[in-house]
């Protein structure tokens, strides 16, 4: 049986067809979207775990190194393993929630997957965080089907986030392909996500139709150019009608975390200065909410970076700003506030003003944040977006007739506003925000496998 499985920065989600209707599959509890979060007792615990209680094994002796390191230091630790002890998803970030201090916890492996530098050992280990998260997601799929599910068409952007180009893009479908097949996917093929989500629109034409796709994922942005319609839908061939690609490595995390740092870090100290009038240095600000960072993160949440923490709060014109931020460190917070950002984004695409409280351990600390501050804050993130746009119609050569808009922050009024700006006249239209990529990925896996 195949799926189409849309691995996604924020979401997880996976289709069928029935006949040729896709239906999104129930993953965690009623819910079809799955957030992409993982939790685990330490980090060792995630290899150890895939293991005992997904028995698999690692692909490789670097692998099965990774694994004997990571019961050592568990055994070490005083770790003994329990069925249950690794979450998925919601469940991921309550745990998380409920004590940040004392587990491991991932959001949104695939912002790391292209990264430029990482050591072989660091390659397995996001192999093993994604074949946990695929065969958590496999699982729940056969679950509901009651079906062996062995073929996928797993979605991917134009451009993997991380600054190597094509090497970036290799690595990032490497690691996805090795974990998808030791999650026990037999047969693997990608499509790209604005494809996907243009397959899907596709279905709806009664005529032909030059669309530009854009899908603003959580992760990345997407742009595809396509010919379709009546006379392009059944084609399994169909280059001529693919007319241009552009991708660029800012999506909705990166919307989070600019509004977080600029209406949400100043609770913290940010634009603060020491007594002697010097401003607090920007990075301390900016490295705990780069979620999409392994080196920002690394550098922040470092035993050492503790000690800089407390001698900037000793200097401070404002003392009890910078204990917020030693408290961050302390209890690794960042992924908190930036969750406070995205729910003011989302709030903000449908109302004018959001108050956000974050709660610390002896005070909340509330922020009153405005459409037009939002609007301000994604600007630089948001102009990228644009030149995507102006990318795809460069490099196609052609006007669209039509804009389809999807993923999680094209909802958001001030993005459409400025593909209105940038397009005047042309319709935008919009269908299911979350789940068109993935089901146009069960729809072109259909075609691949059938």
């Amino acid at each position: 049986m195949f799926i189409g499985f849309d691995y996604g920065t924020a979401n997880c989600s996976v289709a069928v067809m029935e006949g040729n209707t896709p239906r999104l599959i129930p993953l965690e509890g009623d819910s079809c979207f799955i957030p992409s979060t993982l939790c685990a007792p330490t980090r060792e615990s995630v290899s150890e775990y895939l293991y005992r209680f997904f028995g698999l094994t690692p692909s490789d002796k670097l692998g099965e190194q990774i694994l004997r390191s990571a019961i050592a230091n568990n055994r070490e630790e005083g770790i003994e393993l329990m069925h249950g002890d690794l979450v998925f998803g919601q469940a991921a970030l309550d745990t998380y929630l409920d004590d940040p201090e004392e587990v491991y916890y991932v959001k949104s492996p695939k912002s790391f997957l292209g990264a430029t530098g990482l050591r072989d050992i660091q390659i397995r280990f996001f192999e093993d965080l994604v074949c946990a998260m695929m065969s958590n997601i496999k699982q729940q799929a056969e679950s509901h089907l009651q079906q062996d599910i062995t073929q996928t068409v797993i979605g991917r952007p134009i451009n993997f986030q991380g600054l190597g180009g094509d090497k970036a893009n290799m690595q990032a479908e490497a690691i996805l392909k090795n974990a998808a097949l030791r999650a026990g996917f037999q047969d693997i093929a990608f499509q790209f996500e604005p494809v996907a989500a243009g397959l899907d629109y596709e279905s709806q034409l009664t005529e032909d139709k030059t669309v530009l796709v854009v899908d603003i994922g959580g992760g990345t942005t997407d742009c595809s150019m396509i010919r379709m319609g009546p006379s392009y839908r059944d084609k399994t061939d169909r280059p001529d009608s693919l007319l241009s690609h552009c991708g660029c490595r800012v999506g909705g995390n990166d919307l989070d975390i600019a509004l977080a740092f600029e209406n949400l870090m100043p609770a913290f100290g940010k634009n603060s200065k020491s007594q002697r009038g010097i401003e607090m240095p920007v990075m301390q600000f900016w490295n705990p909410i780069a979620i999409n960072n392994v080196a920002a993160q690394t550098d922040f949440y470092a035993t050492s970076n503790l000690k800089v923490l407390d001698q900037l709060r000793r200097d401070a014109e404002s003392p009890q700003l910078l204990q917020r931020l030693i408290e961050v460190h302390q209890q690794t917070l960042g992924y908190q506030i930036v969750r406070h950002a995205e729910e003011a984004k989302i709030s903000l695409s449908e109302q004018p003003e959001f108050l956000s409280s974050i709660p610390l351990s002896a005070s909340q600390i509330e922020t009153h944040i405005s459409s037009g501050q939002l609007a301000e804050a994604i600007e630089t993130p948001a102009s990228k977006i644009v030149e995507l746009v102006q990318g795809a119609l460069t490099q196609s050569q052609d006007k669209p007739d039509v804009i389809y808009m999807t993923g999680g922050s094209a909802r958001s009024p001030i993005l459409r506003a400025l593909m209105e700006r940038e397009l005047p006249g042309v319709p935008i239209v919009a269908g299911d925000y979350f789940g068109s990529v993935t089901a146009g990925l069960a729809r072109h896996a259909q075609r691949t496998f059938s």
